[in-house]
């Protein structure tokens, strides 16, 4: 696993050793940015679940102003330290060892808001879902945020939410989806 282009092009991740974490595979995330590519610059990142800070800290490299991590898992979160000081990209990163939803309510009493949020949770246990409901019930998101969801491709996202709509879905291989849901933005017409 490595970061693809950007200031910080080839370097090479660590990952925590076992299964504890399920990290995006390059041929994934070099889809996922080639679509993306052109919203990167200048944003702020929110990266839920992060493992490994791989899709936070490419967007890092590619321009992203900074990038909040949140995992609870204290490997994960010592692997994400050592990729960022690795990547030097620490001064662009904030990391939150906690759980993730707490983590995001704390967020929204602190005012942060994010043009990009990465979701990349265990599969199969519904965490894409409560993080979605999250997101359109809570005020995080910036005017049109991008939130990207990576799941298991037999999860649907087909929630009744009202902030946010599905964007995008793209299926990879037996096991994983791509959904790129938007913020709504309320457009007012003068006659």
């Amino acid at each position: 696993m490595r970061i693809i282009t950007g200031k910080a092009k080839g370097c090479k991740l660590k990952t925590p050793k076992g299964m504890s974490t399920r990290p995006t595979a390059d041929r994934i995330k070099e889809s996922l940015f080639n679509i993306l590519n052109a919203d990167i610059a200048g944003t702020h990142v929110l990266d839920i679940f992060a493992g490994t800070g791989n899709l936070g800290l490419e967007a890092l490299s590619r321009g992203a102003i900074d990038a909040v991590f949140i995992d609870q898992s204290v490997d994960s979160v010592n692997i994400i330290k050592q990729n960022a000081e690795h990547t030097k990209l620490t001064e662009a990163t904030e990391i939150i060892k906690c759980d993730v939803f707490t983590a995001m309510k704390k967020l929204q009493r602190l005012g942060k808001k994010f043009d990009i949020v990465f979701c990349d949770p265990p599969y199969n246990k519904n965490l894409c879902q409560k993080a979605l409901l999250l997101f359109d019930e809570m005020d995080l998101l910036t005017s049109e945020a991008l939130v990207i969801m990576e799941h298991a491709a037999e999860d649907s996202l087909e929630l009744n939410l009202q902030n946010i709509v599905l964007f995008r879905n793209q299926r990879y291989g037996a096991t994983t989806q791509i959904s790129i849901f938007i913020r709504k933005t309320d457009f007012l017409t003068d006659c």
